[in-house]
């Protein structure tokens, strides 16, 4: 039978396993404890205020003084900083979709479909085809300082982030050695604390749970809009999160949702088109995207149920102009909400089904379901004994999330049997997590100095 293009072949030379282990040879696991930066980093606030361009200016004080307020706070927003660090260091040049923003923060819980809740990666504003060593590296780190804020010893940081590492490694062998549909769809939310042995987290899991079943559209319209004139609800100031918009600026992002609707599959028209446009207002988002323009749009159906969506800008992700270089040539996207979403779709298990992009006024954004009961553990609040379980949580749905376009054997035969990865990966981290350190005292000295606005507390 001849081979179909977007098929394996049927019988493949080599094993993809023994390819991971040849690539040892040229890029041995214990490299990855090294860590200098390249030549030519910026300093921190150099590179916060590189990335406050483009973005809405009387929003960067809240940004900044979000960055602020702790090492693993300043780690959030400085993906791009970060990425620039990782280019220096070695790269195995197997790539995957990577989330490229992948620390402990950016997992949670949201509803899918039916209304059951899904735990997975949940933000993918950097998104890109890279290496995935740098989304592994990212996490550990972040492990580190977030346990750094939440008090807990060193020994027991840097545990977390081999804890992390370890999971990670020892989930992607499993993959590797089931058939390929069962590894696509492997371990299932219910299975994850068993999975991961991540039982001191099951009282956090549940507070979490409960707490993002209530997290609904309806109760954020309920909390956030007034009868206006006319009788029909309008969106109420909650400054500086949450403004009214003019007239203008609120029929440009109605008029956006038209072309939106082309972006979904078709058999989610006919619910869509249930609901009428109400109302638009601005809301500021997450620390890494405070400044993004981001939109909130009312929806209600024939009894008044509200829906509510989001329409955040995309931005580029910062970590493509430091791919290149590495042999990652991406594909120039026609559009970054695309990419935002193509991303997405390829690395969580159940998405969205609202999930789309449009424009607005030649800006591009993605479009998503806001509220859908969304729940997150913070990890800077964990107790010091749960830092390793979330680790080793977060570590087993980042390689599942990898598995779906990487080929779990190939990554698999590179992490290998033993520790010596994990070592290597918990030894960057702790020497990450000092630089960031450093990275967010210049941040805070120069807010007290005066060279850069921050707010506070927003």
């Amino acid at each position: 039978m001849p081979a179909v293009a977007g098929f394996a072949a049927r019988a493949a030379a080599g094993s993809p396993k023994e390819a991971g282990k040849a690539l040892r040879l040229r890029v041995p696991r214990a490299a990855h404890a090294h860590f200098e930066a390249p030549a030519g980093r910026p300093d921190a606030v150099r590179a916060v205020e590189d990335s406050n361009v483009g973005r809405v200016p009387e929003l960067a004080p809240i940004r900044v003084g979000r960055m602020a307020a702790n090492p693993f706070a300043f780690l959030r927003g400085a993906a791009g900083l970060m990425a620039h660090d990782l280019s220096g260091g070695p790269v195995t040049g197997v790539g995957a979709q990577i989330c490229g923003d992948a620390h402990a923060a950016n997992f949670g819980l949201y509803g899918d479909a039916r209304g059951r809740l899904v735990i997975d990666l949940n933000d993918f504003d950097e998104t890109v085809f890279g290496p995935w060593e740098w989304d592994l590296k990212r996490l550990a780190t972040s492990l580190v300082l977030a346990g750094r804020v939440a008090g807990a010893d060193e020994d027991t940081c840097r545990a977390a982030a081999l804890d992390t590492v370890g999971a990670y490694r020892r989930t992607m062998r499993l993959l590797a050695k089931l058939p390929a549909l069962d590894a696509w769809n492997a371990i299932a939310d219910e299975e994850l604390v068993s999975h991961t042995d991540a039982r001191d987290l099951l009282g956090t899991l549940e507070r979490v749970s409960e707490k993002a079943r209530n997290n609904t559209s309806a109760r954020f319209a309920a909390k956030s809009t007034e009868a206006g004139p006319d009788g029909s609800r309008r969106f109420v100031d909650a400054l500086p999160v949450l403004r009214r918009v003019g007239d203008g600026e609120a029929a440009a992002v109605a008029a956006a949702l038209g072309p939106y609707l082309k972006t979904l599959q078709g058999d989610r028209l006919p619910l869509l088109a249930r609901y009428a446009i109400h109302d638009v207002a601005f809301r500021v988002v997450g620390t890494g995207s405070v400044g993004t323009r981001s939109y909130v749009v009312l929806l209600l159906d024939h009894r008044g149920e509200p829906l509510v969506l989001q329409v955040k800008e995309a931005r580029p992700s910062v970590l493509l102009p430091h791919l290149p270089a590495l042999g990652f040539e991406s594909a120039a996207e026609e559009h970054e909400g695309r990419r935002v979403v193509a991303g997405q779709k390829r690395m969580q298990v159940v998405s969205d089904i609202l999930l789309g992009w449009t424009t607005v006024e030649g800006r591009p954004y993605q479009v998503r379901q806001f509220r859908n009961r969304k729940g997150s553990v913070d990890p800077a609040a964990l107790a010091p004994e749960q830092i390793d379980d979330y680790g080793r949580m977060t570590g087993a749905l980042l390689a599942r999330a990898h598995a779906h376009s990487a080929d779990p054997r190939l990554l698999a035969g590179y992490c290998g049997k033993n520790d010596e990865l994990d070592e290597a990966m918990a030894a960057f981290a702790v020497a990450y997590a000092d630089r960031s350190e450093a990275d967010h005292a210049h941040l805070v000295a120069a807010v007290k100095s005066g060279r850069i606005a921050a707010e506070a507390g927003v």
